[in-house]
């Protein structure tokens, strides 16, 4: 069976400043997840779901959604920060979502495949979804969850315009995960590419570690233990306005405990992103550079 993809397209862009998940970069007015979702179909995916805001809602079904082909499954749910387990208070100050691991969760009756997790606002490359898909395709669970996830080096990965989040990985020589470990403020500087740490720390990353891009391969298995590590999250940080639970928090919490064991797929693919309103010139340039080597039809769904 075709593993089905699913995108996070629910942030709601506070630091690029507007809804980038429908913003046009291609020649033909394609946004940025319609090249994935154009690699993915390609790659051997099939049905492919959205998650996105109560915002979004309108736009997505009037306008977005009907650009696709016929042939291709699209459905989407609804990540709110009202749903969450009955009997909770949260705080009247929250505006945003509760992160990407609630976002997955949000899609749990839509999916009955394997599936990779993908960001709206990245561009992953196409060979990055072959690899991934391969991986879904053969895998086979016993007594552990069997994860999968596509690693960029660091420097290829950041920003001229402002800081990112990252989640930095340790691999052992077999090419599994041994931890994957969330930074919020990275950044390169004339020292080097450092994370800014709460305690107002600096501290200095490695530029040539393997970093997660939210390009995750999952079995529909994850979403147990998702949904438990949501509970226990929410309990503790529900009257915090700015608390999210990450997946790589969930994924690197599965791993030490001994639940799960995630492949680190090596990709040449290209990643590139829209952090930021100024990283908007160099993602037309990339894109359009692209179809001229036609790697991309100029008219996507054409």
């Amino acid at each position: 069976m075709k593993p089905t993809l699913l995108i996070l397209a629910a942030g709601m862009g506070s630091r690029y400043g507007s809804m980038k998940q429908t913003e046009q970069f291609g020649p033909s007015g394609e946004t940025i997840t319609d090249y994935s979702i154009f690699d993915s179909q390609r790659a051997g995916f099939g049905k492919v779901v959205f998650v996105i805001s109560p915002a979004m809602e309108e736009e997505f079904k009037t306008s977005y959604i009907k650009k696709f082909p016929a042939n291709i499954d699209i459905d989407y749910v609804i990540q709110g920060i009202d749903k969450i387990p009955s009997g909770i208070k949260i705080s009247p100050e929250r505006k945003k979502p509760w992160g990407t691991a609630h976002a997955v969760l949000m899609a749990a009756e839509k999916i009955t495949t394997s599936f990779a997790v993908i960001n709206a606002d990245d561009f992953y490359g196409r060979e990055s979804f072959k690899v991934v898909a391969e991986y879904l395709t053969g895998t086979i669970e016993k007594d552990i969850l069997e994860l999968c996830m596509a690693g960029y080096p660091i420097r290829n990965t950041l920003s001229k315009y402002g800081s990112v989040s990252r989640g930095i990985c340790e691999i052992n020589r077999h090419g599994y995960l041994i931890s994957i470990t969330e930074r919020t403020k990275v950044k390169e500087t004339p020292k080097g590419i450092i994370n800014h740490e709460e305690n107002e720390e600096e501290l200095l990353l490695p530029t040539n570690c393997l970093v997660s891009m939210n390009l995750f391969g999952f079995t529909p298995g994850i979403f147990r233990p998702l949904q438990e590590h949501f509970n226990e999250f929410i309990t503790k940080n529900s009257m915090d306005p700015k608390s999210e639970l990450y997946i790589p928090l969930v994924v690197d919490n599965l791993i030490r405990s001994g639940r799960a064991r995630t492949r680190v797929l090596k990709t040449d693919a290209i990643w590139f992103g829209v952090t930021y309103k100024e990283d908007r010139p160099n993602v037309l340039e990339m894109i359009n550079s692209l179809v001229k080597q036609g790697i991309y039809p100029s008219n996507l769904w054409r």
